[in-house]
């Protein structure tokens, strides 16, 4: 069984980061990713990055993953694509499992970073082929050049359902209406005012009641929503769609963190459970780390600035601290804040806070 100093779970934005980071610091690190392509949810990211220069601002997402990669390589990491974590054992040995083979790995710290899921909705019919998620929607287009339909209802309107509703549009693709069930537009205003320059509905306070056909999607139905989002069926109507995209929340992939032993706690502002965690990213298992979405839904700067406090804790757990450790943490810790004390940052800020209040039942162990 081959061992190493740190062990990263997700080859995303925060994984990537985390891991530049560690070995730069002279920990062996194995980054294990289960798709063959490195960069998580950026590969499929054609929009430019906000921010500052530091946050890769005015790069597409797609470039960011390759410049991540790229440096990474550069480094002496061993990257080991298209292999799944299948269990945690003893705290100390992941199995793996690739179509080649199965075998173990030891590690001194384990960081997981394995990101999200997306939440799917219950409405009738939510099982006809056409019904899809964002992000299955943005994998067909921006990385098979795939259009999954013609004409597209998408549900949500935060920043993944703006994004790709304009990036639907730019594929030649009809975006009929954009429903959001909340009285206000969730996502950034720059976002939504292209689709309004070019004429896409975004209808607050509205939600989809089923999808219409009976081999695949034909159609949708949408109505208006009262106090406590209740459906106004009197002012139900119709929709021709062949495409419904749902954009409506994910959920932390936290299986791994749950199998470990970890404090979890629920806390809605960060999008479920999560792992309970110090500033550190560290978790209630000491040499047990996390970062990016499974420790809250945020963006990708903050994926990335979480990944090099995770990495740089993690490295100085096993080697010890330095000056070059504490710059690293101290600068990262200094953006995120930064970053969460914006007009979008309040509601991840407002979980972190609670997620603080959580009592540590036993520990760091």
């Amino acid at each position: 069984m081959n061992s190493v100093d740190i062990a990263i779970v997700g080859g995303g934005p925060a994984g990537l980061s985390a891991a530049i980071v560690a070995s730069k610091l002279g920990a062996r690190v194995t980054l294990i990713d289960d798709s063959e392509r490195l960069g998580g949810q950026l590969v499929k990211q054609t929009h430019k990055f906000f921010g500052s220069k530091r946050h890769y601002c005015g790069t597409r997402g797609m470039d960011i993953a390759a410049l991540l990669e790229k440096e990474l390589r550069s480094l002496p990491a061993e990257i080991l694509p298209g292999t799944s974590v299948v269990g945690l054992y003893g705290g100390r040995t992941l199995a793996l499992a690739s179509r080649e083979r199965f075998n173990k790995l030891g590690f001194k710290c384990l960081i997981v970073a394995t990101g999200a899921a997306e939440n799917n909705l219950l409405l009738q019919n939510n099982d006809l082929p056409g019904v899809y998620g964002a992000g299955a929607v943005q994998t067909l287009m921006n990385v098979y050049g795939v259009r999954p339909g013609q004409r597209v209802l998408m549900v949500g309107s935060g920043n993944i359902g703006l994004i790709v509703s304009y990036q639907m549009i730019q594929a030649g693709i009809e975006v009929v209406a954009v429903v959001e069930a909340l009285p206000r537009i969730g996502g950034y205003h720059v976002h939504a005012a292209k689709l309004a320059r070019l004429g896409v509905p975004i209808l607050t306070s509205h939600t989809i009641l089923s999808a219409l056909g009976k081999k695949e999607v034909e159609g949708a139905v949408i109505c208006s929503v009262g106090k406590n989002f209740k459906p106004l069926m009197r002012a139900a109507r119709k929709l021709k769609v062949d495409t419904i995209c749902l954009a409506v929340g994910l959920t932390p992939l936290s299986e791994l963190l749950w199998q470990s032993g970890c404090q979890m706690v629920y806390v809605p502002e960060l999008g479920g459970h999560v792992a309970w965690h110090n500033e550190n990213m560290q978790t209630s298992l000491c040499n047990v780390y996390l970062a990016g979405d499974v420790s809250g839904i945020e963006e990708a700067s903050t994926a990335m600035l979480e990944g090099r406090v995770a990495g740089a804790h993690a490295a100085a757990q096993v080697l010890g601290p330095s000056p070059e450790t504490s710059q690293v943490i101290t600068e990262s810790q200094s953006e995120l804040s930064s970053i969460r004390k914006g007009p979008f940052g309040d509601k991840a800020a407002s979980g972190k806070a609670r997620l603080a209040e959580c009592p540590l039942l036993a520990g760091p162990a």
